[in-house]
């Protein structure tokens, strides 16, 4: 719920102040219409605002629940399948050809010596 005080909106600071009749006035003619033109525009608007909110909430909800949803849990069952696929070509191809060049590479020995 948003709150909006006087103070909020129309601040003195510290060592300017009006009159205390004109902070008064100006308080109360800030609150009255504050309130009056809420409760007008809620009163020309909130029927068909809350129509227009109804109406897209339950399309959004629509669409969530019998597009997205099953849309997304149908694509991770195939990616699950290409994976499956993708992770034997790799075990089966790559695997031997990186071990046999580990082997090859693993016999070779590196010697620093410093030269005095």
């Amino acid at each position: 719920v948003l709150q909006i005080d006087f103070e909020d909106v129309i601040a003195e600071p510290e060592g300017t102040h009006s009159f205390d009749g004109i902070w008064k006035a100006s308080f109360t003619t800030f609150t009255v219409t504050k309130y009056w033109f809420y409760r007008l525009l809620s009163a020309l608007f909130g029927i068909p605002m809350a129509l227009i909110w109804g109406i897209y909430f339950a399309i959004l909800s629509f669409l969530h629940i019998w597009a997205v949803v099953p849309c997304i849990r149908s694509y991770l069952i195939e990616i699950q399948c290409i994976s499956r696929v993708y992770s034997i070509c790799i075990h089966t191809f790559c695997d031997p050809l990186f071990e046999a060049v580990g082997k090859m590479f693993s016999s070779i020995r590196a010697t620093v010596q410093k030269e005095i």
